[in-house]
């Protein structure tokens, strides 16, 4: 399996991926910068953050650049992606932050000294239901974008153990699945209080959903400014680059 390096554009964070398996996109980085400003309106350097279903670990590698957060943990099921995340967090240094668990979310937590003890968890989780979507021929991408290994529901179940009460969970998924989250979430006691739609440009239809609950929380949802991901003539959005920490 050949891998690539990339330089992030987030301080010195760099990533090892391997292209015919999965890259991460815009998407990884909404969320870790959405739930970034969450974290930051905490005590940045106790919280603790647990992300699901973490790919080669670029979620908790932004958020350690974006924030204080003295714990970041994350989880993986992929033999492959898991070797990698490890790879990653030594690479960049960070063995005292972000820690690793090779895991399914499916069976994962039930461990008692796990439930309740996070502030944050986030998750990018596979955007399409079993046969959904354009099948792929290779496994390990397959498993990235459709519910083979864990369903929406496993990852509700997941976050609304892992927890404390009134902890923050931080999604991004696709409009089209907006009621399955939305009932999946009050059905795990996690409260939707803010929804964001992306698109790749303005008035065009919305392709990326950001969700923020609270475990316990009052009823009482925003719907945020829409994003747009490029202007008109292509370019990116001055948000975007804000984002990307390419201010113009």
């Amino acid at each position: 399996m050949n891998l690539r390096f990339d330089e992030t554009g987030f301080g010195d964070i760099g990533i090892y991926q391997a292209p015919e398996e999965f890259c991460y996109g815009v998407d990884a980085v909404l969320l870790a910068d959405f739930a970034s400003q969450g974290v930051n309106r905490r005590k940045a350097a106790s919280c603790r953050i647990m992300d699901l279903g973490t790919g080669t670990g670029i979620v908790p590698l932004i958020l350690s650049h974006k924030t204080k957060a003295g714990y970041i943990g994350c989880l993986e099921v992929q033999d492959h992606s898991f070797g990698l995340v490890q790879k990653n967090i030594a690479h960049n240094h960070l063995e005292e932050r972000i820690i690793p668990f090779h895991g399914d979310v499916s069976c994962f937590g039930m461990e008692t000294e796990l439930a309740g003890t996070f502030d944050v968890v986030t998750t990018n989780p596979p955007y399409f239901i079993g046969g959904g979507g354009l099948e792929s021929k290779n496994p390990a991408k397959a498993i990235a974008r459709r519910e083979t290994t864990g369903t929406l529901d496993d990852f509700l179940r997941l976050a609304a153990k892992l927890l404390r009460d009134r902890g923050d969970f931080y999604m991004v998924h696709r409009p089209d699945r907006l009621i399955d989250i939305a009932a999946g979430c009050r059905k795990y006691k996690l409260e939707p209080k803010e929804l964001r739609f992306v698109s790749g440009k303005p008035m065009e239809k919305p392709n990326i959903l950001l969700v923020h609950c609270v475990k316990h929380g009052n009823p009482e949802l925003r719907v945020l400014p829409p994003l747009a991901v490029h202007n008109e003539d292509g370019s990116y959005t001055e948000e975007i680059l804000n984002i990307y920490e390419k201010g113009i």
